[in-house]
């Protein structure tokens, strides 16, 4: 009989990749929607942890959105991601559930972290403004995963930290996504329109690190799998990254478009650079297998599959 998985999140990008993965064959999984479990309602995800007794939680809920959205809405970032995060950890808990994998981001770090980010540099330095309501969500679940291990070590509740990710179910609404499917839907929509230019924020020599979310994907079901000797906190990414210029040509490379960008300063960008030190990662024995080349262009294909007429 398989092993029982509760994945908040699970109509998320994160979750669907995570439910398409050939592991989840594995495992029976509850990924129940927010109509049928409202994650800001603690008494209510406590009595559905523990009806159901998963064997292992998989926590990737959350309200996400890139820099515009992340300032236009800084109440919402930090208080339904707090709300969420809370509950369903100590729901788990709280219903003796003994293995609990949590999903963070690198916008934990502080922004003037040096890179490649390492791990024990969290809550060392103020964090980046532009998505600090998200980043203190993020913070207060991990830590909270930390302190339930450190009272009870038989409680495996761990924290994964992934890179910037895109892939098959994102977002590409351009108010709300993030960098590539955001690339995506410009470059493409310019392409259907004979445009010749497409503007970029800022100078363009940011630099971030992506990976394809079904690498992640990936990550999960083997720390699922193996808990024990998983860090307590792990960055899990690529290891290297590129410019936001340098995506801009990607994409418009695998799309087939000849135009070129225009830069405006007046724009926010957010950190300079995000990179993630991946020596645990590697010491665990996990990499990504997708480049960002081939990553691209089966989200493009994604993209006019599902989402284009």
């Amino acid at each position: 009989m398989p092993q029982k998985l509760l994945l908040t999140g699970g109509s998320g990008m994160v979750g669907r990749n995570i439910q398409d993965h050939p592991a989840a064959m594995q495992w029976e999984i509850l990924a129940p929607s927010s109509r049928e479990l409202d994650l800001t309602k603690s008494a209510d995800v406590e009595n559905y942890i523990a009806a159901h007794k998963p064997d292992l939680v998989v926590h990737a809920a959350g309200k996400v959105g890139g820099i515009q959205a992340n300032m236009a809405e800084p109440v919402a970032f930090l208080d339904r991601n707090v709300m969420i995060g809370r509950n369903v950890i100590m729901g788990a808990r709280a219903a003796g559930v003994k293995r609990l994998v949590n999903l963070a981001s690198t916008c934990i770090y502080p922004r003037h972290a040096r890179n490649p980010l390492k791990e024990e540099q969290i809550l060392t330095g103020e964090l980046e403004p532009t998505n600090e309501g998200y980043a203190l969500a993020k913070i207060v679940a991990l830590r909270l995963c930390q302190y339930i291990r450190r009272e009870d070590p038989r409680f495996q509740y761990k924290t994964l930290i992934p890179c910037n990710l895109y892939g098959f179910h994102d977002n590409f609404d351009l108010r709300s996504s993030h960098l590539i499917p955001a690339i995506i839907r410009k470059i493409d929509d310019a392409r259907r329109a004979g445009d010749k230019t497409v503007e970029i924020w800022g100078d363009g020599t940011a630099r971030r690190e992506f990976m394809f979310s079904g690498d992640l994907a990936d990550a999960v079901f083997r720390a699922a799998n193996e808990p024990g000797n998983l860090p307590d906190l792990m960055n899990v990414g690529v290891g290297r990254d590129h410019s936001i210029n340098e995506y801009y040509e990607t994409v418009a490379r695998v799309i087939g478009w000849k135009g070129s960008f225009t830069h405006d300063l007046s724009k926010p960008v957010g950190m300079a650079r995000k990179l993630c030190d991946t020596t645990r990662q590697t010491e665990w024995g996990w990499q990504p297998k997708t480049s960002l080349e081939d990553g691209v262009a089966k989200t493009y294909q994604h993209y006019l599959e599902t989402l284009k007429p």
